[in-house]
């Protein structure tokens, strides 16, 4: 799940890659879309050859449906097998979203210094932070049942939550840098 490494001099770096904890529905899912992306190609190859003998407008939108329902499926594909990258850098953590281990997402960074509140998601704090109006959440985890942990913040006067998946090794590297009362641990 993660890699440490240090250089001795008060760097601390460490990353932690998320996956789901249960692929098989996903295996599953991304052998069906392969099945329908190729049943759906064909399926407007047949149709192209038929418009090419004699044009109907009812053939026109089957092509186009199925040609369509092949290219969707094609890029939500990679979807279905989803990691996200957590890397903790001297108190700045950058968030990626990995697709099939190969397409890379930015989703941004944060200073934890610039946090308001962070903790585990099991705090009723966390709840009090989510119940609280015009909060933007992002989830960026894959199993409801892992290590969840809570940032909240504010930026630009906009009140802003962010729910990750960390090692407790990564957690602990965070609530060291945070100033005192910021951790929500009661």
């Amino acid at each position: 799940m993660a890699n440490v490494f240090g250089s001795g001099f008060g760097d601390s770096f460490r990353e932690d890659i998320v996956t789901a904890k249960s692929t098989a529905l996903q295996n599953i899912l991304y052998i069906l879309c392969w099945i329908f992306i190729v049943i759906f190609g064909l399926y407007a190859l047949l149709s192209l050859q038929i418009i090419f003998a004699a044009f109907d407008l009812v053939t026109l939108f089957f092509l186009l449906a199925s040609a369509g329902a092949a290219v969707g499926l094609y890029f939500l594909k990679d979807r279905l097998k989803t990691e996200y990258e957590y890397t903790f850098t001297n108190g700045i953590l950058d968030f990626a979203r990995v697709y099939r281990s190969a397409k890379r997402q930015e989703l941004g960074n944060m200073n934890v210094r610039n946090v308001s509140a962070c903790g585990h998601v099991a705090n009723p704090a966390f709840q009090r932070f989510l119940s609280m109006k015009d909060v933007e959440k992002k989830n960026w985890f894959l199993n409801r049942d892992g290590n969840l942990f809570y940032f909240y913040y504010v930026k630009d006067n906009k009140k802003h939550m962010i729910v990750i998946e960390p090692s407790e090794e990564m957690v602990g590297m965070i609530v060291r840098c945070l100033d005192p009362g910021i951790y929500q641990d009661k």
